[in-house]
């Protein structure tokens, strides 16, 4: 993958000795291992390290209180589902019992409202008769 023009330790470009981040490497390390040593001119890397440690903290807590939320909302979640399962089945015993009771009763509520329509009738029929 390297090219030919690969000369000295130039890789893709960078020189041997020095690159632009301030950084150096040495010559002679075996090919699986890198040294680097930091330029004493970039010495705010320590502050850049310190902010950038800062905002992993930072990270860590955020990520922190997501987890918590996440656990709060699926209990909350898992609650209103059991209710839900309680509800339909408290729904399902009473059409049940609705059902049992209108076929139970259903020909003697016919039967009364067909009473109710008689008596109607009579008294409308008999209050004509007085007011006349």
């Amino acid at each position: 993958m390297a090219s030919g023009s690969n000369k000295g330790g130039d890789y893709y470009g960078a020189a041997p000795y020095r690159s632009r981040e301030g950084l150096s490497a040495r010559q002679g390390v075996g090919s699986d291992e890198i040294q680097l040593r930091i330029d004493p001119m970039h010495g705010d890397l320590d502050d850049e390290i310190s902010g950038l440690r800062k905002q992993v903290r930072q990270l860590k807590n955020v990520a922190s209180e997501i987890e918590s939320e996440a656990k709060f909302q699926n209990e909350f979640i898992n609650q209103l589902q059991m209710t839900l399962i309680k509800a339909q089945a408290g729904v399902k015993n009473n059409m049940r019992r609705l059902n049992k009771s209108i076929v139970q009763s259903g020909s003697s509520h016919v039967l009364h409202v067909v009473l109710f329509a008689l008596l109607c009738l009579f008294l409308v029929y008999w209050w004509s008769k007085i007011s006349r």
